[in-house]
């Protein structure tokens, strides 16, 4: 019997003995599939092969703000190999999809291991940390159409299409912005033919003038991740 062939970049770099040790389990994952909750323990390791997942900061009247980006690249759950007992962010997919679940005590057993797969976890959580830091600085120094543009090519290039099923209430959460705000600068960037808004689809027209439209946080975060996807054992 052939070996499963992953998406997951993580997953696709270990060796079948190791996958056979982590005990994966299909798991479909729809749109607001919620991973992790603030205060609650993680029990699970979730490999993406399909969709797009995201970690928010959450305060107590509501608002929320995204501080990291979960795709094929991706394992989210990590946290708590390195300590974390209970969470301390909302996790949940944003984009519908597919991945793999592994339970915690059959990943620390292999964390522990100190082999293959806790360099590949150590090496993503430094990559999730850049992601938190980029987004922190972007959310106070940059205005909101480059953060908009930022944060719709993040996802593109996770989706691998330029077409993204997404409201604008949706984008003001992880953007930490409120709808209004938001509203006018997707219409700008429509206006100029960068992109296409309607019935919570975003279509990206024009990829390059939306690049140019973004702050230089979106190709710091993009080459971070490109690095460490090149860096990944075939």
């Amino acid at each position: 019997m052939n070996p499963p062939v992953f998406k997951n970049r993580i997953l696709s770099a270990l060796d079948p003995t190791t996958i056979a040790r982590l005990q994966l389990r299909p798991l479909k994952l729809p749109a607001g599939h919620e991973v992790e909750n603030p205060g609650k323990p993680i029990e699970h390791l979730i490999f993406i092969e399909d969709g797009i997942g995201s970690m928010t900061t959450t305060f107590h009247d509501g608002f929320q703000v995204e501080v990291g980006m979960f795709g094929v690249e991706s394992v989210m759950g990590a946290s708590a190999l390195v300590g974390t007992m209970q969470s301390l962010n909302k996790v949940y997919m944003q984009m519908s999809g597919y991945g793999y679940s592994c339970r915690m005590p059959f990943a620390s057993a292999e964390f522990d291991r100190f082999e293959l797969f806790h360099d590949l976890i150590l090496r993503y959580l430094q990559t999730l940390l850049l992601q938190a830091c980029q987004s922190a600085g972007c959310n106070a120094h940059h205005q909101i159409t480059q953060r908009l543009s930022r944060w719709l090519l993040l996802c593109a290039d996770r989706s691998e299409s330029p077409i993204l099923a997404l409201t604008h209430e949706y984008l003001a959460d992880m953007l930490g912005s409120n709808r209004s705000t938001v509203s006018v600068a997707a219409e700008s960037l429509q206006n100029e033919g960068v992109i296409r808004y309607s019935r919570g689809k975003v279509s990206i027209l024009d990829r390059p003038a939306l690049e140019v439209r973004s702050c230089e946080c979106y190709s710091v975060i993009r080459d971070h991740l490109n690095h460490y996807a090149e860096t990944l054992p075939a």
